[in-house]
């Protein structure tokens, strides 16, 4: 019983220790990828998972524009990628597509009213590429201490505290 505990542990880190090396190696750059929340150069959040980078943008109108950058923080216009996003109630979710605009996407319709919005994105880089997803709140608050909204907000701070105060005044 033992063995078996201890051979299952060994091939987990393992495998572990695969995908992270299989990961590193997908790209030859040297900017982090972090684990947290990075802006775009627009002033959205920036989503790094996908080459070029994809950046979520809420414009005045309150609809979503997507811009593509490089590694470089470059404009990159877009060619083939496709979006989609779900989001709003789980009950009624609101599903927007995206047209080329000139140098970006932008959805067919605005967000629904509300703030800490459960978000969904899709986006597909190419033809033949896999659904890179991306989940996310989205919380249109402007930041305390930063010149961002709350979804793209890089401050190390505690990024539901809107949430959090509006739990505390319901107590």
């Amino acid at each position: 019983m033992k063995t078996t505990t201890l051979a299952t542990l060994i091939a987990l880190a393992l495998g572990t220790a695969l995908i992270a090396h299989e990961k590193k190696g997908k790209h030859d750059h040297d900017h982090d990828h972090e684990h947290g929340i990075i802006a775009g150069p627009t002033g959205g959040r920036l989503f790094t998972s996908v080459e070029p980078h994809a950046e979520f943008f809420v414009n005045a109108d309150n609809k979503i524009e997507i811009r593509f950058f490089n590694h470089d923080n470059e404009l990159v216009a877009p060619a083939g990628q496709t979006v989609n996003v779900i989001m709003g109630e789980r009950a009624k979710p609101t599903k927007l597509a995206f047209a080329k605009e000139g140098d970006k996407l932008i959805s067919d319709q605005a967000i629904p009213a509300g703030n800490l919005l459960p978000t969904v994105v899709q986006i597909k880089t190419g033809a033949d590429a896999k659904t890179v997803t991306e989940r996310f709140n989205l919380n249109l608050s402007d930041c305390p201490t930063c010149e961002y909204k709350e979804y793209a907000c890089i401050c190390d701070h505690d990024h539901d505290h809107a949430d959090k105060k509006a739990k505390e005044k319901k107590k």
